[in-house]
């Protein structure tokens, strides 16, 4: 059976989403596996990084809650380990609030990162939201694309323009290939923010404004006057070749 509430969320075997707790406070902990399993989530739980890929190998959670702060080590290079070479999910959580804490987070690969103390309904939101992104990797067919003289590797998360690479930021490369994907036709700012940052209330369409001049500033030649990625005005963007 497939909860209602979980439609068109990545779901175990037995339809209901397995879920990583990373959290050494038993407070958190204890309110989670009673949260969460209410919400409809499978809940298994580490209060170390050791334990944590124990459980992580027995139960192949779809997602992964992280603290930050752990007994045997930071949850960021876990979050890392977990992104480079198991691919599933993480959400970062953690009492750290700054924004240098946040975008870290986010850089190395976490998918969303929520501060102490939150509340259960915005976590469950948050947590919905990733299980809702297709997490498989491109079809062989799809690694590449080319778009004029920049080439995009999906496989390997790299841009070259005429053969020279660019340095992308993280954020900045998902942007790219939300609109490569989309190639000559108009994403809407809804499609990005849903897309990017969930649709989250929480972000200010001025920071994907800012998004999109780095990457005009790194992929045009007269970022200006874009060629590639135009702006469609009141309603979003377009990549053309």
């Amino acid at each position: 059976m497939v909860w209602p509430h979980l439609a068109g969320v990545a779901v175990s075997t037995n339809g209901r989403p397995v879920v990583l707790v990373v959290e050494d406070e038993p407070s958190y902990q204890d309110a989670l596996n009673v949260g969460l399993t209410v919400e409809g989530f499978i809940v298994v739980g580490a209060t170390t990084i050791g334990q944590a890929r124990e459980v992580f190998a027995r139960n192949a959670p779809n997602l992964v809650l992280l603290d930050v702060m752990l007994p045997d080590g930071s949850g960021i290079d876990y979050c890392r380990e977990i992104h480079q070479t198991l691919r599933t999910p993480v959400i970062m959580v953690s009492a750290r609030t700054s924004e240098v804490d946040v975008v870290l987070g986010l850089e190395i690969g976490a998918a969303d990162y929520v501060t102490k103390p939150y509340r259960l309904r915005e976590l469950v939101a948050r947590m919905r939201a990733v299980l809702r992104r297709p997490q498989s990797e491109p079809n062989a067919g799809d690694e590449r694309i080319t778009i004029g003289d920049i080439d995009i590797d999906l496989v390997r998360r790299s841009v070259a323009k005429r053969s020279l690479p660019i340095e992308l930021s993280r954020k900045e490369f998902d942007l790219l290939a939300l609109f490569a994907e989309h190639r000559g036709q108009v994403v809407t700012r809804e499609q990005c923010l849903d897309a990017l940052w969930w649709g989250l209330d929480l972000v200010d369409t001025r920071t994907l404004d800012t998004h999109v001049k780095r990457l005009r500033q790194k992929i045009e030649d007269d970022p200006p006057r874009p060629r590639h990625l135009v702006t469609v005005r009141g309603v979003g963007f377009r990549l053309d070749d």
